[in-house]
């Protein structure tokens, strides 16, 4: 059964903007990495534009290996887009999902393969709801942005987890690792 990974990135006050970080080469040489060890990723419409940065890369590189890497990583993965709106993903290794996002994924850990990677805020609102995240890659990077949308907000109930493991970059960045521990309900 194939693992549904949430991996993101936030900001010490909880903010979850891929705009708001510096990312530097060791975080783009991780991403690579969890890209190349996955078998699909799950974006949102927002995220799914916003990463199409990387198709620009493609036809011009930019000289830096870990940049020209990650635009490599992130153009060959399959991706499934969520979305009500869009009619074309614009982009050759994405589809639109044709299933609500509990069924698909629900049929995604079923077949074999590598993990199911969730780049995208709200859909991890969504499976961490519905419990179907089996992993969280949380990247906190030591700044406080002061506004947008913190990761966390519309939690149905209560969730705790179970460290496994960190990485410390250079930057001061951390990813943590964690599984989620049994659910509990939170008494209204």
């Amino acid at each position: 059964m194939r693992k549904v990974i949430a991996a993101i990135n936030m900001t010490l006050d909880g903010i979850s903007d891929h705009a708001a970080i510096i990312p530097d080469d060791d975080l783009h040489q991780h991403y690579a990495g969890l890209l190349d060890n996955a078998g699909v990723i799950l974006y949102g419409r927002t995220i799914c534009l916003l990463m199409q940065f990387w198709q620009t890369l493609l036809k011009k590189p930019s000289g830096k290996k870990s940049m020209d890497d990650f635009a490599l990583a992130i153009d060959k993965i399959p991706k499934i887009v969520f979305s009500q709106t869009m009619e074309n993903t614009e982009w050759d290794s994405a589809k639109l999902a044709t299933k609500e996002i509990e069924k698909e994924v629900l049929e995604l850990k079923q077949q074999s393969g590598k993990d199911i990677l969730i780049g995208s805020r709200s859909l991890i609102i969504q499976l961490i709801n519905l419990n179907l995240i089996d992993e969280f890659q949380i990247c906190i990077h030591p700044m406080a942005e002061g506004k947008g949308l913190p990761l966390f907000d519309k939690i149905i109930d209560r969730k705790t987890f179970k460290l496994l493991k960190t990485k410390i970059f250079d930057s001061g960045a951390i990813v943590l690792h964690y599984e989620p521990t049994r659910q509990l309900t939170t008494i209204r």
